[in-house]
């Protein structure tokens, strides 16, 4: 009987664990080589995104540069738990302005993003290879000009 209990709290212990790590947190820093930006899109030259773990969720740091010169910087952060509740995004460089994210599994997030008035909405699926050093997100959805796009976005874990 206590060989049963202690397998069974074994097995409860680590679901529990499980279920609760998040490995996109951390910093991460773009692959130019293994992104697929949108069309029309100025391209990526670098970007660097930082998350740390909040209550249910992440805080969210975003700095980089486009090719044309642009700044990509949500420094002033978003925070948003993992309940699919879209919370504000602040900054330069993004077309949208909210985001919802729920966590499917310790590798695996999804997210909304959208334009509160705008054309722009996206899904975006984020997933960390099982060596835990590269970090995918792969986004379709409508841009802010209203045309259909595609994305494929590679970091690398730092």
């Amino acid at each position: 009987m206590r060989r049963v209990l202690s397998m069974t709290f074994a097995a409860l212990a680590m679901a529990v664990i499980a279920f609760g790590a998040d490995n996109t947190l951390g910093s991460w820093k773009y692959n130019a080589a293994k992104s697929k930006p949108a069309s029309g899109v100025s391209p990526i030259a670098n970007l660097t995104v930082t998350k740390e773990a909040v209550d249910g969720g992440a805080k969210i740091s975003v700095k980089g540069e486009r090719a044309d010169g642009s700044k990509i910087d949500t420094d002033t952060v978003t925070t948003a738990k993992y309940d699919g509740k879209a919370v504000p995004v602040t900054g330069t460089g993004t077309p949208w302005d909210t985001n919802a994210i729920k966590q499917v599994d310790a590798n695996t997030l999804t997210e909304t993003r959208s334009k509160q008035g705008g054309k722009y909405r996206a899904t975006v699926r984020h997933v960390v290879s099982a060596d835990g050093k590269t970090m995918t997100l792969t986004a379709k959805g409508t841009g802010a000009d209203g045309k259909p796009f595609t994305s494929v976005t590679a970091f690398d874990k730092q």
